[in-house]
């Protein structure tokens, strides 16, 4: 198995526009070749979609979900750069899901930069405390708790959540094939969950 360097990871990256962790675990599969990395890219759907992240997105729907039993909801908004986007069966299959998504995997962020100082502090403190009751000495803490800063992403970042009908895919993947598939740029600008007894605007983004 080829070593996945960080210049890899972003030669790579800078051919196709794909994310980090997009790139690194095409680059596995390819076994660090970049021109096979770069068709891996290709046949996931991704590799045309980060060339389009930097486009406008003033069209979209305004998607809602309500759980059996109307004890759960969630409105959300996903933007595309065209009114004629928006009305695809695509388009809508993918508000759909991730307003089920954000029902099921209860996100409290839109993207990491999106979390709060306050927040963030809180969990790498915990993280922090948790390695050194572990025995871990401090240095070899630190490393610890950046990893486990990723694995706190995942639980409450809706575009690094495992998507809940295909785990193997991250939300922020499946909306990049979705790009690449109807070639415009597309985003969730925002989104609140709604769950009977919960404080009013506890969940809102």
């Amino acid at each position: 198995m080829a070593e996945i360097t960080a210049q890899l990871v972003k030669e790579l990256r800078e051919r196709t526009g794909a994310g980090m962790m997009e790139c690194k675990s095409a680059l596995k599969e390819a076994n660090g070749n970049l021109d096979e990395g770069e068709i891996v890219l290709r046949k996931r759907g991704i590799a045309s979609a980060g060339k389009k992240s930097s486009r406008a997105t003033k069209q979209g729907l305004i998607g809602s979900y309500i759980h059996h039993g109307g004890q759960l909801g969630v409105m959300l908004e996903v933007n595309c750069e065209s009114d004629f986007v928006a009305r695809t069966e695509d388009f809508q299959g993918l508000v759909h899901d991730l307003a089920m998504h954000i029902a099921a995997a209860d996100p409290k962020f839109l993207r990491r930069e999106d979390v709060t100082p306050t927040a963030l502090a809180r969990e790498r403190d915990i993280q922090h405390a948790r390695a050194l009751a572990e025995g871990k000495p401090p240095n070899v803490a630190e490393r610890i708790v950046e990893g486990r800063m990723a694995k706190f992403y995942e639980e409450v970042c809706l575009y690094d959540q495992p998507f809940v009908k295909e785990s193997t895919v991250s939300v922020d993947q499946l909306i990049k094939t979705k790009i690449a598939k109807l070639g415009e740029n597309i985003s969730v600008s925002r989104f609140v969950r709604f769950k009977v007894g919960d404080a009013p605007g506890s969940d809102a983004v």
